[in-house]
């Protein structure tokens, strides 16, 4: 399962499965479990942990050190859960000691042409990034978000649970859970409606999504105050309790 082109590292950790095309390059320090397939010159390089069943397209940089100027040499490390696609140039780079030492992609998202995931970012899991979207540093991108293709965000930013960004958004501030933004800079324009049907959200939990967005956005309240409405009118199934947490840990302020 491995090309004779390609240039395996003795020290690498390559489990029984894994499919290496050709002119690939994995040097040492590396782990990538069954199932996982690279197509053809893909450099992974590490300290790198890479999950069961994941594809990566030609031409992908996976596990290079991070464009951060204090970096140093320190070790630090990617790790890539299960069932995630790559496609092609997706650039994903280890973390720093600023952080956390560790840049984390979850399970079973869709990471799309030309996508670059900077140092230190976490990403969750389900999510999907157009051609050409850019996180930098420290970027957090929660479960089941959308990034248009071409979305620009801002390091340090947080993009909640089931959020949808549109083509071309430049994002420099924290999008809750739920909301679609877009522009430059981005602005809120609704509730992800489409999204949560798909996911199975009811009636009675979407028009409680519908309320919060309200309370945020229409009605001219500071966010201490949409939050303490959102906590009073939250229901027994805590619909919105990712959001309120969402909105308290917010460091960067949220779209608005």
């Amino acid at each position: 399962m491995i090309h004779p082109t390609a240039i395996i590292d003795p020290a690498a950790k390559i489990a029984e499965g894994v499919k290496i095309g050709p002119y690939c390059i994995i040097e040492g320090d590396v782990s990538i479990d069954e199932g996982t397939i690279l197509d053809s010159h893909v450099v992974i390089q590490g300290p790198t942990q890479i999950g069961k069943g994941n594809r990566f397209y030609p031409f992908g940089s996976i596990g290079a050190a991070p464009q951060d100027k204090k970096y140093a040499g320190e070790e630090t490390r990617l790790i890539i859960g299960d069932n995630n696609t790559f496609r092609e140039n997706v650039t994903i780079n280890r973390g720093t000691i600023q952080d956390l030492k560790e840049t984390r992609i979850g399970n079973d998202n869709w990471i799309m042409a030309g996508v670059h995931i900077a140092h230190d970012c976490i990403v969750g899991n389900h999510c999907i990034f157009a051609n050409a979207t850019a996180l930098a540093g420290h970027v957090t991108v929660n479960d089941w978000a959308i990034l248009g293709g071409y979305t620009l965000v801002h390091q340090f930013c947080q993009i909640g649970a089931h959020s949808f960004c549109g083509m071309g958004s430049v994002i420099n501030q924290d999008v809750p859970d739920f909301v679609v933004v877009s522009g430059n800079l981005a602005i809120p324009r609704g509730i992800n409606l489409e999204g949560l049907k798909r996911r199975g959200f009811t009636s009675e939990q979407i028009n409680l999504i519908k309320k919060a967005y309200r309370s945020l956005y229409r009605t001219g309240n500071k966010l201490s105050d949409a939050i303490e409405q959102l906590q009073a009118f939250n229901d027994p199934s805590n619909t919105l309790s990712s959001l309120i947490q969402f909105l308290k840990n917010s460091n960067r302020g949220i779209v608005r």
